[in-house]
This record gives C-alpha cells, sequence and structure tokens, in this order.
C-alpha cells in the first residue's frame, strides 16, 4: 500500500540541518573503524600478548555499555538554556577526540606492561567522552522531527554518511604499515590518530552548532539532576528502564536489530579469511589490498544503493516492510556469496554485495527511524520524551551484539575446522566456513522478520499518535499561560 510521504512544512529538516546532523554520525562511525584497525597494531607492531590485546578492547567497552542508559538519563533529564542534547555533543566530540589522539602516542621502547596500562587509562576516558557524545547524538536524531517520512529521510542522511567512515578505514592500514609514509607502524599510528582524532572532533561538533532540539513538552516531568536528590534518581533511572522494556514495539526493535546486526558481526571477518585462504590460497601477499576493496565497495554500496532505495520503498510501502524486503534482498546476497568467491575470478567476489548490503544498510536507517515513532508512543502513554533512554538501551543492545558476535565468531572458526598455526586450510574446513558465512546471517534475519511481522506502528497510526501529542502540547501550554 502507498504511503503518503507529504511532509508539513514545519516537520522538514532543512538540508543544511541534515548534514550536521550526518557530520556528527560520520564521526559516530569514524571512531569505532578507525580502531578497528589501529588495534592491529598492538599485536603486529607493538608486540603486546594477545590476550592482553583482548583486555584493552573488552574493558573499556564494558565501561561504555554500563554508562550509556546513565547518560541517556542525564541527557533527558538536563535543564539548561543550551538544551538537553548539545552541551554533551560538544563536549564529548571534544573529550574523545583529545583522548583518540593520545591514546595511539605509544613507543615500542616501553615495556609490554607500561604500553597496556596506559592505553587501558586513557581509553577509558576516551570511552567515556564517546558515551557522553554519543549517547544525545542518537537521542537528538529522534526528536529533531515527529513527521513519520521525514524521520526516516533523516536518518537516511546521517546512515550515508557514516558509511563514509567505513569506506576510508579500511585504507588506514595500508597507510600506516606504508614504509615510504612512515619508518614504522607504531609512528604511523601516532601520527595519523592525530589526524583522526582532530576530524571526529571537528565533525562531532557540528550538531552541537547546527542542529536544533525539541522543545521539551511537560518540562516539570524531568528530574532535578543533583547529589542531593541521587536517591529518587537512582529510582527515577531503574524505573525509566523499565519503561522503555515495557514498551513492546521498542523491544520488537531490539530484538530484530540484536538478529541482524549480531548475524552480520559473526561473519564479518569472514570475508577477510576465505578472501586469504580460499581465493589465494593462504598468499597474503597475493591477496594483497583485496580485502579492503571488499570493505569499502560493500559500504559503498550501502551508501549509494541500499539506503536510497530503502527510503524509496519505506516511503511507499511502510518501514516494517520495507525491513521484511530489505532482510530478504540481504539473503538472496548471502546465498550469492557461495558463488561470488571464485578463486578462479576474484572480482566476482563483488557481485553479491549489492543484495546483502541491504542488510545493515536498511537495518539502521530504518531502525533509527522506527525509533523515533517509538519515543512518541512512549510520551502518549507516559507523558515524558525520553529519547535518550531509548537511544542508550538499543545502543546497548547493538553493543552486547557485537561482544556476542566476537566471541561467537571464534567459537565458529574453531568448530569449522579453521587452524591458524598453518598457512593454507584443508579444504574441508574452508568449505564449512563457507556454509556458515552464509547460513548464520540468513537464519538469523528470518527469526528477525518473525520477529517484526506483527510491528504495529504504521505511517498511519504514527500520524495519529502526532495528532493526539500535538493537541494534548497545546492543551498543556494554554493551561500554563492562564496559570500564569
Amino acid at each position: 500500500m502507498k504511503q503518503s510521504g507529504k511532509v508539513r512544512s514545519d516537520e522538514v529538516v532543512p538540508f543544511l540541518q541534515k548534514i550536521a546532523f550526518g557530520s556528527g554520525h560520520l564521526a559516530n562511525q569514524l571512531f569505532p573503524a578507525a580502531l578497528g584497525v589501529f588495534m592491529v597494531v598492538l599485536v603486529m607492531s607493538l608486540n603486546m600478548n594477545p590476550i592482553l590485546a583482548g583486555l584493552l578492547g573488552a574493558i573499556p567497552r564494558l565501561i561504555d555499555a554500563l554508562t550509556d542508559p546513565i547518560m541517556g538519563f542525564i541527557s533527558d533529564n538536563t535543564k539548561s538554556k543550551w538544551g538537553r542534547r548539545k552541551p554533551y555533543i560538544l563536549l564529548g566530540a571534544v573529550i574523545s577526540g583529545l583522548s583518540f589522539m593520545i591514546m595511539w602516542q605509544l613507543n615500542p621502547q616501553n615495556s609490554e606492561l607500561f604500553n597496556f596500562f596506559y592505553f587501558l587509562t586513557v581509553s577509558i576516558f576516551f570511552y567515556l567522552g564517546y558515551t557522553i557524545f554519543a549517547t544525545p547524538l542518537i537521542g537528538l536524531g529522534y526528536e529533531m522531527t515527529s513527521d513519520y517520512n521525514e524521520r526516516t529521510r533523516l536518518m537516511a542522511v546521517s546512515q550515508f554518511m557514516g558509511q563514509i567512515a567505513w569506506m576510508v578505514a579500511p585504507w588506514f592500514w595500508v597507510i600506516i604499515y606504508n614504509q615510504s609514509i612512515f619508518e614504522s607502524a607504531p609512528q604511523g599510528a601516532r601520527i595519523l590518530s592525530v589526524w583522526v582524532g582532530a576530524l571526529c572532533m571537528l565533525l562531532g561538533v557540528m550538531p552541537a552548532f547546527f542542529n536544533k532540539e525539541m522543545v521539551v513538552p511537560d518540562d516539570d516531568k524531568r528530574v532535578n539532576l543533583s547529589f542531593k536528590g541521587l536517591s529518587s534518581n537512582i529510582k527515577e533511572f531503574f524505573k525509566g528502564i523499565k519503561l522503555t522494556l515495557n514498551n513492546k514495539p521498542f523491544v520488537k526493535l531490539c530484538g530484530a536489530t540484536f538478529l541482524i546486526f549480531n548475524g552480520f558481526q559473526t561473519v564479518g571477518q569472514f570475508a577477510f579469511f576465505i578472501i586469504v585462504y580460499y581465493l589465494f590460497n593462504g598468499d597474503t601477499v597475493a591477496a594483497g589490498q583485496w580485502p579492503a576493496w571488499f570493505g569499502t565497495i560493500s559500504s559503498i554500496g550501502t551508501a549509494f544503493l541500499v539506503i536510497p532505495v530503502i527510503t524509496f520503498i519505506s516511503e511507499r510501502v511502510g518501514k516494517k516492510n520495507a525491513f521484511i524486503i530489505a532482510t530478504l534482498l540481504s539473503m538472496i546476497g548471502y546465498v550469492l556469496k557461495w558463488w561470488g568467491f571464485n578463486p578462479e575470478n576474484p572480482w566476482m567476489m563483488f557481485m553479491p554485495i549489492p543484495f546483502f548490503s541491504f542488510g545493515i544498510g536498511g537495518l539502521f536507517t530504518l531502525m533509527m527511524s522506527m525509533t523515533a515513532d517509538v519515543c512518541d508512543l512512549d510520551e502518549l502513554i507516559n507523558h515524558e520524551r525520553r529519547e535518550g533512554m531509548f537511544g542508550a538501551v538499543y545502543w546497548w543492545m547493538v553493543k552486547l551484539g557485537t561482544a556476542m558476535a566476537m566471541l561467537t565468531s571464534g567459537i565458529v572458526l574453531h568448530y569449522v575446522g579453521f587452524d591458524e598455526s598453518v598457512k593454507v586450510q584443508s579444504m574441508e574446513a574452508l568449505t564449512n566456513l563457507r556454509i556458515a558465512d552464509i547460513t548464520i546471517p540468513i537464519i538469523a534475519g528470518i527469526f528477525a522478520i518473525m520477529i517484526m511481522w506483527k510491528y504495529d506502528i504504521s505511517e498511519a497510526k504514527a500520524n495519529e499518535i502526532r495528532d493526539l501529542l500535538t493537541e494534548r502540547r497545546g492543551k498543556t501550554k494554554t493551561k500554563s499561560n492562564v496559570e500564569e
């Protein structure tokens, strides 16, 4: 069924504001994309024990996941003349940008223990800054417009710009290890981190300066953030989490996201192993830049094909149906990998990309838009705007999925018979790896579709909720003026 697609003029987010918001998301994506590449330097060039390197990846991320809901609660309840989101976005962008620069000022001459504790200490500050920046940024996007379709367009722009990070990041590894540019990889990491941190800082502050926040209804509903009211605030914090998880449409969004993202992340690194060990028989020199190109072309396909197409489809058939279509298209892409990874013709690896890219490309464009619709439903029921809490819980689910995917990925690699100690893998192990690469995301996609099948916030329902909120806010404002 075709949707209306019409947007009230007062609900349109101006193009430059979309770009400013997208700039924040480019920084939000560039940080983790760059980290994934830079972390290789710890083991390969700083000779850090892989277990210690693993701890450096796990401990700060655990802190990050725990602080997300707290930051969401703080952002939702902040009262300041600059707004409840933008001051934190500005502060967090500066802290995380500076911390990223400082974090990678490591030298091989230092002891392993010194580098470990130095990196751990600074990375904790980095992830705290990242939480302060990212959680309010997500909440800001949910409240920039209340129009059903304009929300999808806003998220499409932000996801399009975020994909630029994943186009660029695979080449950081090539730059860092290029001896014609840097004397050593640690020197490359030290210098390149300054450029990356500064760029992320510049991009990250754009929403704080150029985006507008929503005027929050029922301002008296927000708690007073103070040490004196700490006990009551803790109760409100856990009450907020409970209310968030009691929202059935939101739980469906989280469940579907967990499955799609977890399935994708679990097999995410398999492409590298399949390219190197199946297409090039373990010859890393012959494999060359093929893995980097595979990652970059995947991101280009997502940005220039998937996001525009899925935005178009969602305006015609609704967000839920667009999600189902995107997931089914991604399944076709995963099946095509069986023929796409062909040792006789490496170029065929790019054949499945236009299809399987719909999985992740459609996921976050649509889910972030649908979460904004859910925030309206929550206000209708609970008389509060809690975008920060919804954003924090949603992305906590994403981070939980990432952590589980890393664990699952290693387990799958072990049980398919992959042997990291040899350069040439057995054909049985590679066949099992290729089957896992195809079946895991397809099974996850099937369960995600089942979860979303009865998701019921359509455009008509979203517009009805918006109208009820507009009417109620008008009555509240009139009552307030009379009392004054």
